[in-house]
């Protein structure tokens, strides 16, 4: 039975977080796709290193924010969280592999992530492009393991995740962006990249947690489209607010270098707005996210994450 409750508060919000993110990190522990080699691993220091550069970045924490959705959308709906582990574990890993290519030299170049050094450099650049490709590779085979789902639904998780991640998704966004530094794109072609390198991977996370709990694009084509626009909603308000933190935020709570986007004249909301005028844009894009999902039974919570993404600080 789904448990309805009205009325949450950011601290509510923040339980709920820290619980998802505590599943998430224990179910990311005991992942057979990453135990599995562990027989190998004892005589081979490469493979060591490989599978330490992973759980370097892997385990390092964050907010899991994607693995949140996940679960929060799957019991929204009445699934069960078992179902939708695997599915949350498989975006997140996702997630780790594009951050550890993001901070490679050859693309954004940072030295910090989570307040920690980036992976390459603790690994150095070839092991993190391989443990980033071994994390991508590895989320589908954990998709395909999930034995809570059918066949039908594995397929469709797996066309969710590939469609948010790949060419015309999360790389895609991350194209445009390299490829236009130093350049001023019109304010909806920053949009469209948002959309692509961070609202694609909140949508493919919305619709995992549908797919978790049994939902069908084609049956429950209603539903996937109001996910959808929530996600696009929560996701542009989200790179809004990076944006605005990214000049403004406690560097020991950003936990990455500070003005580097500014300094290195990469595209961003700001181009377009003041502090001010970008804030009140991701406060409506959140109430755009907020209305479309409004009308389903125990969507309060996801409300409420929605409206404290906006209100982060870091």
């Amino acid at each position: 039975m789904v448990d309805c409750v009205a009325g949450y508060d950011k601290t509510a919000v923040e339980a709920m977080l820290r619980s998802y993110a505590d599943m998430t990190q224990r179910a990311l522990a005991a992942l057979p796709s990453l135990a599995c080699t562990l027989a190998e691993l004892e005589n081979n220091p490469l493979l060591q290193t490989l599978h330490a550069s992973e759980q370097y970045s892997l385990m390092a924490g964050g907010k899991r924010i994607r693995p949140a959705l996940v679960l929060e959308v799957c019991r929204m709906l009445g699934g069960e969280k078992a179902a939708a582990l695997p599915l949350a574990c498989a975006v997140e890993m996702i997630h780790t592999y594009s951050l550890i290519h993001d901070d490679l030299p050859c693309m954004d170049n940072y030295d910090l992530r989570r307040g920690k050094p980036t992976n390459h450099k603790v690994y150095g650049e070839a092991i993190a492009m391989l443990a980033g490709d071994g994390l991508l590779t590895d989320a589908f085979g954990v998709i395909a393991a999930d034995a809570h789902l059918s066949a039908e639904l594995r397929l469709q998780a797996v066309g969710i995740l590939s469609s948010a991640a790949g060419s015309c998704g999360m790389v895609g966004g991350q194209l445009i962006d390299l490829e236009n530094e130093k350049k001023t794109l019109p304010q909806e072609q920053l949009c469209t990249l948002h959309r692509k390198k961070t609202g694609a991977l909140f949508r493919a996370a919305l619709l995992l947690g549908a797919t978790a709990a049994g939902k069908t694009q084609e049956k429950d084509a209603a539903l996937f489209e109001a996910l959808t626009r929530y996600a696009e909603g929560v996701g542009l308000a989200f790179q809004i607010v990076d944006d605005v933190l990214d000049v403004s935020a406690d560097p020991a709570l950003l936990g990455k270098t500070l003005g580097k986007d500014a300094a290195e004249q990469k595209n961003t909301f700001l181009n377009y707005y003041s502090v001010q005028e970008a804030l009140a844009r991701a406060a409506a894009l959140t109430e755009d996210a907020v209305a479309a999902i409004a009308p389903y039974p125990c969507s309060e919570r996801l409300q409420d994450l929605a409206r404290y993404l906006k209100e982060r600080n870091h």
